[in-house]
C-alpha cells in the first residue's frame, strides 16, 4: 500500500511516453496521407459519386450499418472533391503537427468517412486507426515532434488550471488505452492462430505466401519454397504474438518486444503488401519506445553541436593563421 502512493502521484503528475504517443501522432497521419495519395489519381472512381461503389448501395450500407460517411451528404462532384482534399489536408497536418487536437479530431471524422465509402480496399490498418485515434485526443502527442507547439502551449496556457491538471492523468490514461489496444490485438491474433491445424503444425506461412495478393513476386518464392523458413516463420509468429503483452509488462524487454514488433510488421508490408496496416502498428508500436527515441535524439542533437562545432573552428583557422603571417611578416619587416 505504501508504494502505490507514489506511484499514483506520479501517474497524475509526470506525463509518460510524451515522445513516443508524438511519433505515433506523425505516423499515424502520414498513413492517412499516404492513403489519399496513393489513390489520389483514380480517386473519382474509388470514392466519387459515379464512381465503382453505386452511389445507392453505399447509402444503403451506411444505413444498414448504422454509421455515417460526411460523402453521404451529397452525390455532387464538387462536395466530393471539397471533402477528398480537407481530408488530405487534415491528415498532412496531423503528420507535421499543425493544428493540435481539433484538426486531429477532424481528421478521424474525414479518415472515418472515406474508408467507409469504398471498405473494399482497406488492408485492416482502418480498424486500428478508428479505435487509437481518439486515444490520442486524450494524450499530449503535438508536445513533440510538432511545427506548431509554441503555438499549442499559448493555447494551453489559456486554460484554467484546474483543467491543465488533467492533463497528465489524461495524457498517461491515453497511452495506457493504446498500450492494452495493442496488447488485445496481438494476444487474439496469437490465440486465434494457435487454434488453427496450420498454425500448429507450422505450414501456415506456406499457404499465405502462395495467396497471390499477399505475394512478393521473386521473393515470396524463396520464403514458402524453404521448408526451414516456413516451419520457423510460422511458429515463431504464433510464439511472438501470444508473449508479446509478457514482453512489455517487464521494462527491461520492453524495449526488444517493441523492436521485434516493428520488424515484425516491416516484413508483412514488405512481403505481403498491407503497408497500412503495419504503419499503423509501428506507429502504435512507438509508444513503447519513447525513452529510447528520446535518448538517440539527444545523441543525434549532441554529435549535431560537434560537427558544427569543429567546422566553425575550421573555417576559422584559415584567417587566423593568415593573420598570424601577417603579424610575423610585419615584425621581420619592422626589424
Amino acid at each position: 500500500m505504501s508504494n502505490s502512493v507514489p506511484l499514483l502521484d506520479r501517474w497524475s503528475s509526470h506525463p509518460v511516453s510524451v515522445l513516443g504517443v508524438s511519433g505515433t501522432r506523425a505516423l499515424i497521419g502520414f498513413v492517412g496521407l499516404m492513403f489519399y495519395v496513393s489513390q489520389y489519381g483514380d480517386r473519382g472512381y474509388l470514392f466519387g459519386p459515379d464512381g465503382v461503389f453505386p452511389w445507392k448501395d453505399f447509402l444503403a450500407a451506411l444505413d444498414r450499418d448504422g454509421t455515417f460517411s460526411l460523402y453521404a451528404l451529397s452525390g455532387s462532384g464538387s462536395w466530393f472533391e471539397l471533402v477528398f482534399h480537407i481530408g488530405m489536408l487534415s491528415a498532412l497536418a496531423v503528420t507535421f503537427g499543425v493544428g493540435g487536437r481539433p484538426v486531429l479530431v477532424l481528421h478521424w471524422v474525414l479518415l472515418w468517412s472515406v474508408y467507409q465509402r469504398q471498405p473494399l480496399i482497406l488492408d485492416g490498418g482502418d480498424n486500428l486507426a478508428y479505435l487509437v485515434i481518439p486515444m490520442l485526443v486524450l494524450t499530449r502527442c503535438y508536445d513533440r515532434l510538432s511545427l506548431s507547439p509554441g503555438l499549442t502551449a499559448r493555447w494551453t496556457r489559456r486554460i484554467p488550471e484546474g483543467l491543465r491538471a488533467l492533463q497528465a492523468p489524461l495524457h498517461n490514461l491515453g497511452v495506457l488505452a493504446i498500450a492494452t489496444q495493442i496488447c488485445l490485438v496481438y494476444v487474439t491474433s496469437g490465440l486465434y492462430k494457435v487454434q488453427g491445424k496450420l498454425w500448429q503444425d507450422g505450414t501456415a506461412l506456406f499457404y499465405i505466401m502462395r495467396i497471390p495478393e499477399f505475394s512478393l513476386p521473386g521473393v515470396s518464392d524463396l520464403v514458402y519454397g524453404n521448408d526451414i523458413l516456413v516451419f520457423v516463420g510460422t511458429y515463431s509468429t504464433t510464439f511472438f504474438l501470444v508473449y508479446f503483452p509478457l514482453g512489455i509488462l517487464v521494462p527491461r524487454l520492453r524495449p526488444w518486444a517493441a523492436v521485434a514488433s516493428i520488424g515484425f510488421h516491416v516484413s508483412i508490408g514488405f512481403f505481403m503488401g498491407l503497408t497500412g496496416f503495419a504503419l499503423t502498428m509501428v506507429a502504435c508500436d512507438l509508444i513503447f519506445l519513447s525513452r529510447p527515441l528520446g535518448e538517440s535524439l539527444a545523441f543525434a542533437t549532441r554529435a549535431r553541436a560537434r560537427i558544427e562545432r569543429s567546422l566553425r573552428e575550421w573555417l576559422r583557422r584559415p584567417e587566423k593563421d593568415a593573420c598570424d603571417t601577417t603579424v610575423r611578416g610585419a615584425v621581420e619587416n619592422s626589424g
